[in-house]
Order: C-alpha cells, then structure tokens, then sequence
C-alpha cells in the first residue's frame, strides 16, 4: 500500500502532471526506448515491452505520419495547434507521399498513448495518408 496521497491514481495516469522540460529530439544523447508501430498492439504493452523506458521522466514522444505532400501544410498546423513540433521528411516516398514527424515532450502513460495515437491515426486519414506508428525517445543513463 503506498503511502503517497493519490499515488495509485498518479500511476495509473490521473491526476496531476507537472510540466516537463521540452527534450530536443536534435540531441543526440537521446535514445529510442519504446516502439509502437503494430496497430493491434495495445499501448500499454508497447510501454511494457519497453525494458529501457523510465516512466517517471519525460519522454519525446515522436509519431510518423505519412501524407500527401498537399495535405502536409495542413497536418502541421493541427499537430503544431496541440502542442507538437511538426518536421517533414526530405524526400517523398516512391508513391509521392511525404513523411512528417510530430514530436512532444511528456511523461508517458498508457492511456494517453493510446489517446494520442487514436488523435495521430484520425488526422492521418482525414488528410488521405497513414499514422505508421510511434516511437519514445529519453536520454540515454550512464
């Protein structure tokens, strides 16, 4: 039994965040310590399969998007309005498509994950193209 006030709820993703300190996805002492790229897998057992993941530090969240190159204008306004930094791919893939990356810094849940993830996917169709998965990112210990 914890002894921490509302440490279980805390755990579980409720509650109060602090904020965090934006991470530079640039650094280069940043590593990736959990993937998710399988829609059916659920993103608590992405976080789980994470064994480099330290769930109480902030993490780069980055999601790979893959669009139209006439609807990329209008993903990074979307991702840019809810906090994320947008960065397109500089080459376009063989079906003409261009990769854009919206990266985050936050502590990392289940949850919100999932939520996020949910967001990334709907925005991708909605613009013709595909949310290929994503990707945690912290700064390498030791």
């Amino acid at each position: 039994m914890t002894t921490e006030r509302g440490g279980f709820w805390r755990r579980l993703g409720f509650g109060r965040r602090r904020p965090s300190p934006d991470l530079d996805p640039d650094d280069p002492r940043l590593v990736v310590v959990v993937t998710a790229f399988d829609d059916t897998e659920a993103a608590s057992a992405s976080l789980a399969r994470g064994t480099r993941w330290r769930p109480t530090e902030p993490a780069l969240l980055r999601h790979h998007l893959v669009l139209p190159p006439d609807r990329v204008a209008r993903a990074v306004e979307s991702v840019t309005a809810e906090g994320y930094a947008a960065r397109t791919g500089t080459e376009a893939g063989p079906d003409g498509r261009v990769t854009l990356t919206a990266t985050r810094t936050q502590l990392l849940d289940a949850l919100h994950c999932s939520q996020e993830r949910s967001r990334m996917a709907g925005l991708a169709q909605r613009l013709g193209g595909d949310a290929r998965g994503w990707e945690a990112l912290q700064p390498e210990v030791g």
